[in-house]
């Protein structure tokens, strides 16, 4: 089971397009949604962009088709720029596990959370993300996965 902590955050502004997807088509649909954003932050160096986020917007059934904004965080708000809107992460109080190694194994970080805010009390929220930390291979070096609760 991955370290689970317990944090207040801040909102972070992100870049991003919104697709409702599965879970399991995740892998598919992340990419053509984040070259659109990079394409425009391209041309919007200004909005300093950094680290790649995906924010989870979960649906009543854990199972079903999800909205998901496949994001980049920026600097400042922006003006919304065709599928590219400028979106926040919540506020608030979350539990957060940071995931080391592969994206295949990233599931098992996310159970790990469940697990863990089960265990202890914590109800899960409307909301998880997962913040990458790229290195040079195909995956990131980490991924921060915190999940909003109640």
């Amino acid at each position: 089971m991955p370290e689970v902590a317990l944090e207040t955050v801040t909102p972070q502004l992100l870049a991003a397009v919104r697709a409702k997807v599965e879970i399991k088509d995740i892998p598919q649909a992340w990419k053509p949604a984040i070259y659109q954003v990079k394409a425009h932050l391209a041309e919007h160096a200004e909005l300093s962009p950094g680290r790649q986020v995906f924010l989870y917007h979960h649906p009543t059934q854990r199972q079903a088709a999800m909205d998901i904004d496949f994001g980049i965080e920026v600097a400042r708000p922006f003006a919304d720029a065709g599928a590219v809107t400028c979106v926040s992460t919540p506020a608030g109080k979350v539990a957060t596990a940071v995931h080391l190694g592969a994206l295949s194994s990233l599931p098992q970080t996310h159970m790990g959370i469940h697990q863990w805010c089960a265990a202890n009390g914590h109800a899960i929220g409307g909301f998880s993300w997962e913040t990458y930390e790229w290195g040079n291979g195909p995956d990131p070096i980490q991924t921060i996965v915190r999940y909003l609760l109640r």
